[in-house]
């Protein structure tokens, strides 16, 4: 009895998207990617967020899958590392010196555009050269480039919408100024991460 040629390529890319979505999802589970999205959904309209994420998400996974490792080696890690670091110092800052006093106007949420693109550069430096994308890289170099390039960003998008469901479900339940406060000591607490890899070399 032949086998197909179709059907045995269609179950291998199939396999390889399955195997990559699983071993992401399971990898970026409580990562700070997904923290951040929760973090952001807090504050913020969920779609903005949302989308932003799986953008810097499928960008990242097709650099990787299409030049590997490499990509991670485009810049100096001290440079990706100093640029995360002082974005989660200004984010976290900013954050803190939100107070009760504000009036109402001046707590209206930002643009949807501001956001998507605040959320786009957070996840992109933040997840430049991470493990996960290195983790891509490898899969992509072993089988199909669509089909884990496929897996990846339907497992990194799950994960950040399980955040971004978390952030407004729970975290919304905090009055505004706890939302700053812990989103603020977030980002600070990253940012001295970034900034510790620097210093450590």
């Amino acid at each position: 009895m032949s086998i197909d040629p179709g059907a045995a390529a269609s179950s291998a890319w199939l396999s390889s998207a399955g195997t990559t979505f699983l071993l992401i999802a399971l990898a970026e589970f409580g990562d700070k990617s997904q923290l951040v999205c929760m973090t952001l959904a807090a504050r913020h309209r969920g779609l903005p967020v949302a989308l932003g994420a799986i953008t810097a998400f499928a960008i990242l996974n097709l650099l990787a899958t299409l030049f590997g490792a490499a990509v991670a080696a485009w810049l100096p890690d001290w440079v990706v590392t100093a640029a995360v670091g002082l974005l989660f110092a200004v984010f976290g800052i900013n954050a803190l010196r939100y107070s009760e006093d504000e009036d109402d106007e001046a707590i209206e949420e930002k643009p949807g555009h501001g956001i998507f693109a605040t959320t786009f550069l957070l996840i992109f430096l933040a997840e430049f050269g991470d493990k996960t994308q290195i983790a891509v890289a490898g899969m992509g170099s072993t089988a199909a480039a669509t089909a884990v390039w496929s897996g990846a960003t339907l497992a990194l998008a799950t994960t950040s919408l399980l955040g971004i469901y978390a952030g407004r479900r729970l975290l919304n339940r905090l009055p505004l100024l706890w939302i700053h406060r812990i989103s603020g000591s977030f980002f600070l607490l990253l940012a001295a991460v970034a900034g510790y890899r620097l210093m450590s070399g």
